[in-house]
């Protein structure tokens, strides 16, 4: 009797209205989790505008989207955050534990998991840097003056910088945010800042090892998971083998700027852009060949049409290969550009360290590249990273970057519920989806 009413009240709970309504639950807790991340990475902020911004990443299409309907893409993506937040908070530990579950949840969060571990020793290692360099600076003063810094007062310092980062206070202070400011001042080039980097964290690997063997962990089980898996991927595994599909990296930069048009495709944007180049003429113009030249080979040679992408016309990205890409022969050699200018203006308004872009860069790659199918829900995490870490998001962007995803949100939700259509070889209704 009791085994009846078990399985009756878990035939209950796993109803479709209850099921679609965790992700509900799990996007109210995203929101949360990137109000929290940004007034860690931006201490200075007011309430409201971090507000304003928690509330447009909320609307972000893809991610809205699929909040109704039972996808893992929220899940991943809270994941992944909490994950991001544990870090900034400097909970290690915490935090490989909940990049554990966001591993569970989709095994490419692997990647994201070691990029935040990343992030991590970044953030350590350079503000261990600045911390020196103050105590050289205030040493040098007091050699100036004649006096000397007494010994206890150096350690009474350190000590208290030791224990303020398990305060909520200090938190918000000491993330990101400083680090990358110290980053931006004290690093002479990119070369220097990744020597810097590694030198201190040999220097410090004791610490390093105890705080991030947690990460270490969960990468070795995910190893062994892989060996007795026979692949990354659970289920169908032919139609997403690994493949080098670098015509990802193009599009992604292209949709995510596109998603965020008031900072990349205005007047102001390209104007700094083109002077920045300007003034590091020849070098500039010589990046700038480099980059097109590159997005002309991932076009050419490593653009792949899935069998999914060509037969599936409940699927946008359906439309826009038919319709946009293969328009024309020429087509997908004309967006070539506007990729690359996507890209340099991507890396422009991203936050220093230049080691850290380059970290975001390596990782949205290693997530893009080996996908052989076209899946804008593949761009969220990165676009959400992209997102938080902006440095040049305004009030009135913001605004103008939310009306646009209402918009958005609208048109998909009306051709999903009122637009459905019929398969001729398939019974049932269909519906457009992203």
């Amino acid at each position: 009797m009791f085994f009846v009413r078990g399985v009756s009240l878990l035939s209950q709970l796993c109803s479709t209205p209850i099921l679609r309504s965790v992700n509900g639950v799990l996007a109210i807790l995203c929101s949360v989790i990137v109000y929290e991340i940004i007034t860690l990475l931006r201490p200075n902020i007011d309430e409201r505008k971090a507000t304003i911004f928690a509330v447009v990443l909320a609307l972000y299409p893809l991610h809205w989207f699929f909040t109704f309907l039972y996808y893992t893409d929220v899940a991943s993506l809270t994941a992944v955050l909490a994950m991001y937040l544990a870090c900034l908070k400097k909970k290690y530990h915490l935090s490989a534990l909940l990049g554990a579950y966001a591993v569970f949840i989709r095994q490419t969060n692997i990647v994201w998991m070691l990029f935040v571990a990343c992030t991590g020793v970044m953030d350590i290692t350079l503000t261990h840097q600045r911390e020196s360099v103050k105590l050289d600076n205030l040493n040098a003063t007091g050699n100036k003056t004649g006096l000397s810094v007494p010994n206890n007062h150096i350690i009474v310092g350190s000590n208290i910088r030791r224990r303020k980062p398990n305060s909520a206070v200090d938190n918000s202070k000491s993330s990101m945010t400083s680090t990358l400011t110290y980053s931006a001042s004290h690093s002479s080039g990119f070369l220097d800042e990744i020597k810097a980097i590694c030198l201190t964290s040999w220097n410090m690997k004791s610490k390093l090892l105890f705080s991030f063997s947690p990460f270490i962990m969960v990468l070795v089980a995910f190893v062994a998971f892989v060996r007795w898996n026979g692949s990354v991927v659970l289920g169908a595994k032919e139609a997403h083998a690994v493949s080098p599909h670098f015509a990802q990296l193009m599009y992604f930069s292209l949709v995510s700027s596109l998603a965020l048009a008031p900072l990349h495709f205005s007047l102001d944007q390209a104007v700094h852009l083109f002077w920045s180049f300007w003034k590091k003429r020849p070098l500039g113009f010589c990046q700038w060949i480099v980059a097109l030249t590159a997005s002309f080979l991932s076009v050419h040679s490593y653009s792949i049409a899935h069998a999914y992408l060509l037969a599936d016309n409940r699927h946008y990205t359906f439309y826009l290969w038919r319709k946009v890409i293969q328009s024309h022969q020429s087509t997908k050699y004309l967006l070539v550009p506007l990729y690359v200018y996507s890209w340099f203006s991507i890396v422009r308004v991203l936050a220093k360290p230049k080691i850290w872009v380059l970290a975001y860069f390596l990782a949205t790659a290693a997530v893009l590249v080996p996908a052989p199918l076209i899946e804008f829900r593949y761009y969220t995490i990165p676009f959400y990273f992209l997102m938080l870490h902006s440095h040049t998001v305004d009030i009135q962007s913001l605004v103008l970057i939310g009306l646009g995803y209402v918009v958005t949100n609208v048109f998909t939700m009306f051709m999903f519920l009122f637009r459905p259509f019929n398969w001729s070889h398939e019974p049932g209704k269909q519906r457009f989806i992203w």
